[in-house]
C-alpha cells in the first residue's frame, strides 16, 4: 500500500478535510492488475484512465475520452499518481478544491501487460519510462488491446491512447455516447451533481 511520501503531489493538491477524495491505504493490490476510467466533469469534461502499475494508479487525463475505433487517436495528459482506493471513487469534488466536480466510475475492470521489444515481455514501469506501453483491458464496457504512447516530453509531456486493431475494434459502438452511466451504481453524472437552489 503506497504511503503518504509516495503520493506527494496526489497528497499536496487535497485537502481531505474538504474533499471526500479518499487519502489512501485502504485498498490492497489483487492478484490481477486494476484500470478504471472516470468520467470527471471539472472545469472541462475528460475520462481519467487509470492503470495499476506498482501499488498506484498511474494516470492520464482524456479530453476526448477512449474510442473503440483504432482509427481515434485520443490525447491523453499524465496526471499525479493516486492511491488504489481511488478506483472506487464517486462524488463531488467540492469547489476551491482541486478537480473540483462531479467524477463517476465510467468503466473497471482488470487488464494485462502485452508490452513487448523483440518478443521479449517488458515490465509495465520499463515500458512507462520508454514512452510505450500497450494493455488488454477486461471491463464491462471496453474490452482489448489499448495502446499509450507518449510523443511529446517537452514542455509538457504529452501520450496517444490508441484502440488497437483486435475483434473489440469497431467503428459501430460510441460507449461515451451511448454507455454515460456508472458501472458501480448506474447513475449519470447529472443525477450525481448536486442539486442548485
Amino acid at each position: 500500500m503506497p504511503k503518504k511520501e509516495q503520493l506527494p503531489d496526489y497528497h499536496a493538491k487535497r485537502d481531505f478535510n474538504r474533499t471526500p477524495e479518499p487519502p489512501g491505504g485502504r485498498r490492497a493490490a489483487g492478484n490481477e492488475p486494476l484500470f478504471v476510467i472516470q468520467k470527471h466533469a471539472a472545469r472541462t469534461l475528460h475520462y481519467d484512465f487509470r492503470l495499476e502499475i506498482e501499488g498506484v494508479l498511474k494516470s492520464w487525463a482524456v479530453p476526448k475520452g477512449p474510442s473503440t475505433n483504432p482509427r481515434n487517436k485520443r490525447l491523453a495528459v499524465p496526471t499525479e499518481d493516486h492511491p488504489l482506493d481511488y478506483a472506487d471513487f464517486e462524488g463531488v469534488i467540492p469547489e476551491g478544491e482541486y478537480g473540483a466536480g462531479t467524477v463517476l466510475v465510467w468503466d473497471t475492470g482488470t487488464f494485462r501487460n502485452l508490452t513487448e521489444k523483440k518478443g521479449r515481455p517488458i515490465p509495465l514501469n520499463e515500458a512507462l519510462a520508454h514512452g510505450h506501453l500497450k494493455v488488454w483491458l477486461a471491463g464491462k464496457k471496453l474490452k482489448g488491446g489499448y495502446a499509450l504512447t507518449r510523443f511529446q516530453k517537452e514542455p509538457d509531456e504529452n501520450w496517444l491512447l490508441v484502440k488497437l486493431d483486435d475483434e473489440w475494434a469497431t467503428t459501430d459502438r460510441d460507449p461515451l455516447k451511448d454507455e454515460p452511466r456508472s458501472v458501480l451504481t448506474g447513475r449519470t453524472l447529472e443525477e450525481m451533481a448536486p442539486k442548485t437552489q
